[in-house]
């Protein structure tokens, strides 16, 4: 298995990855932008957010993007959002979802970026995603009415309580 940065010369193999992994959800009738993502579109994305994927056996297995408050897609909080997690449906139920997310929270969001803390947001009429992230450390913080299919949900994890802290403090200056 191999944690990595995407590159732009994958775009066709991430976006079938990311299609295919969103048909579920789709189903569901909620539309995630992942979804339907037009080549330029995912160009825009990788080259705008730092996309990591899983591989396994040469193939991208799982995605997981880091947005940040600084780029063409910023989430609602001032800090990184995470967005468009995705596993190859042929590879799920065998934990490369789980060991992406956390190598990508451990390495990237902790050690590396040092962040104090990490949103996401997910639809809240989806059965289960609202559930997993609370069991991943996450306490929702918010809602909107982005889209006419779906309500969605903020959550915030706070990765480091002391510069969370500190920081919560500064912003009230």
């Amino acid at each position: 298995m191999i944690f990595r940065l995407i590159t732009l010369e994958e775009i066709t193999a991430y976006q079938k990855l990311l299609h295919s992994a969103y048909q579920s959800v789709s189903k569901l009738g909620i539309h995630f932008a992942a979804a339907t993502a037009k080549q330029k579109q995912i160009h825009q994305h990788i080259a705008s957010n730092a996309v990591y994927v899983l591989e396994a056996k040469d193939k991208l297995v799982s995605t997981l993007s880091i947005r940040f408050p600084w780029g063409n897609n910023p989430g609602p909080y001032g800090v990184p959002h995470l967005g468009w997690f995705a596993t190859d449906p042929n590879y799920k139920g065998q934990g490369y979802g789980n060991q992406l997310w956390d190598w990508v929270e451990q390495q990237i969001l902790i050690k590396q970026l040092k962040l104090p803390a990490v949103t996401l947001g997910t639809a809240a009429n989806h059965p289960w995603l609202a559930d997993a992230y609370i069991k991943k450390g996450f306490k929702q913080i918010g809602q909107a009415d982005l889209t006419d299919d779906h309500t969605t949900l903020y959550f915030e994890k706070i990765l480091n309580t002391q510069t969370y802290t500190e920081w919560k403090n500064r912003s009230k200056k």
